[in-house]
């Protein structure tokens, strides 16, 4: 089923989804089962399937050369999505990214979904490699999620890369976009990134997701100048809640968002991580209530691959 028929099914109630990794290189499936055993009490109609491109070491070998290496790599989104179909009956959302693939490998890819009865797909431009000081298109592939993006329209108007035959079936995905309530940190302001989401939405998008946030004002901020915009597809809240201490610099550092003073403080005043999860937590359970009275058609959970402060923050909301 589609992300917006659930939204709209729904009927106003808002919902509990979970994005996760595919586990990595030489871990099984079982990691994935033992992420989302503990969060299926709440009955989340999607879950989402991201994807992290592969990165390169050089190996020395003892004549001198070098070797490029891949790493990082995991077993496929796709393969993951359908794993968790099976076994836990929900719809599973596969992210796509434009780095690491040309435009056969996406529309192969897409044909595959296709195949498997997957009707969403997030599309998104991805990251740098972290030996690149910036990103850098696959040779033959999309440089913007906008171009993959009109990669899925075209697909499910029945054009495809090529003309296979005749009767070429037509896909029918919906399509989710992210969405930044703080600005992409490589758009020069929150203005040109709020028009390269405009275009995306007038390019066919379904539905937005939005990057992690802590101040519920923001994400408020950025709902309302969608719909000032006429930009009225769902959007979905990303979350993810502080649970070190760490985390008051590398989250502002990794995703570019700001940590709210109220909460640096609070944080800082903690005597152990514990209470820092503590903290953490019951930021996020206040920040949820008021998403709800705000009208988030879901909390969208990013997991990483650690349900406990998922599910203490669900269980403090309902």
């Amino acid at each position: 089923m589609k992300i917006t028929d659930h939204i709209s099914n729904a009927k106003n109630k808002t919902l509990i989804s979970f994005e996760l990794l595919p586990p990595i290189k030489g871990q099984s499936i079982q990691g994935i089962f033992n992420t989302i055993d503990p969060l299926m009490e709440f009955n989340p109609p999607f879950i989402d399937v991201t994807y992290l491109r592969e990165d390169y070491i050089y190996k020395q070998h003892p004549n001198g050369l070098l070797e490029k290496v891949a790493y990082r790599k995991r077993p496929s989104t796709v393969a993951t999505c359908a794993a968790i179909m099976n076994k836990y009956k929900v719809d599973a959302v596969p992210h796509l990214i434009c780095g690491g693939f040309t435009k056969e490998e996406t529309e192969n890819a897409l044909i595959d979904l296709q195949f498997l009865g997957i009707d969403n797909v997030l599309v998104l431009r991805g990251d740098a490699r972290k030996s690149e000081s910036s990103f850098v298109p696959t040779p033959g592939g999309h440089a913007y999620a906008s171009d993959l993006l009109q990669h899925v329209v075209n697909m499910n108007n029945g054009q495809y890369l090529h003309d296979y035959m005749d009767n070429t079936e037509k896909t029918d995905f919906c399509i989710g976009v992210a969405g930044y309530p703080e600005k992409h940190f490589e758009a020069p302001n929150l203005e040109t990134d709020f028009q390269y989401l405009k275009q995306k939405v007038d390019l066919g998008a379904n539905f937005i997701v939005t990057q992690m946030f802590f101040d519920v004002n923001k994400y408020k901020a950025f709902v309302d100048k969608c719909r000032a915009n006429d930009i009225n597809i769902p959007i979905i809240p990303g979350l993810k809640p502080l649970t070190t201490s760490k985390q008051l610099t590398s989250l502002p550092k990794v995703f570019h968002l700001d940590i709210p003073l109220e909460l640096s403080k609070a944080v800082q005043a903690c005597k152990s991580e514990k209470e820092v999860k503590d903290v953490g937590i019951e930021w996020m359970i206040q920040q949820c209530k008021d998403l709800i009275k705000m009208g988030a058609p879901v909390l969208h959970f990013y997991t990483m691959g650690n349900p406990e402060p998922t599910k203490r923050i669900i269980q403090g909301v309902f």
